[in-house]
């Protein structure tokens, strides 16, 4: 094309339509240039020490509870894989930062004060726990919805494996008891 908007044999593209083509060409550039300090500081928060929360802490009543039962493993900050299938086409997953702890009766995964998962012997869902691949899995299936929770162990994939299927196995005792 020529720079007067002569195209080929003669035929002419109006000028509107150049103008139109660099304006649209122009605008993805300035969509990028405008989001990238806005993504450098997320990334900049993200990253810097001290900032990563910590899930951890435990109520006072919790930890009372715990050291009672006896802690058996405890791993800190860790991500846990959380799928919630609902239905049929509802299968998507949220990677969250929890803190997993076991102790002979009790298996819980929390954020904080905020629960996640709580497998006890009065556990009313089944609760299927297996090895996949380097993670351990844990299934909790309802009524209506079933949850998936997974995390990699830092140390001693088989011990958590062994671990947490003895309290889903009591859970499942409990529920033949009662049934």
């Amino acid at each position: 094309m020529t720079p007067d908007g002569a195209g080929v044999e003669g035929t002419r593209v109006p000028r509107t339509w150049v103008a139109g083509a660099r304006r649209t060409a122009l605008r993805g550039v300035r969509a990028v240039g405008a989001r990238l300090p806005a993504l450098v500081a997320v990334l900049v928060l993200a990253l810097a020490p001290g900032c990563t929360p910590d899930t951890s802490t435990l109520t006072p009543e919790w930890t009372k509870r715990f050291e009672t039962e006896g802690i058996v493993r405890r791993a800190d900050n860790v991500v846990v894989r959380h799928t919630r299938l609902a239905g049929p086409y509802d299968k998507g997953y949220k990677d969250r930062l929890a803190s997993v702890l076991v102790t002979r009766g009790t298996v819980l995964i929390h954020q904080g004060d905020r629960v996640l998962l709580e497998i006890t012997p009065r556990t009313r869902r089944r609760v299927e726990v297996r090895r996949d691949g380097s993670r351990v899995r844990i299934r909790a299936i309802g009524e209506r919805v079933t949850e998936v929770f997974s995390f990699e162990p830092r140390e001693d994939r088989d011990g958590w494996l062994d671990d947490v299927r003895a309290v889903a196995d009591l859970s499942r005792e409990a529920a033949k008891r009662s049934a």
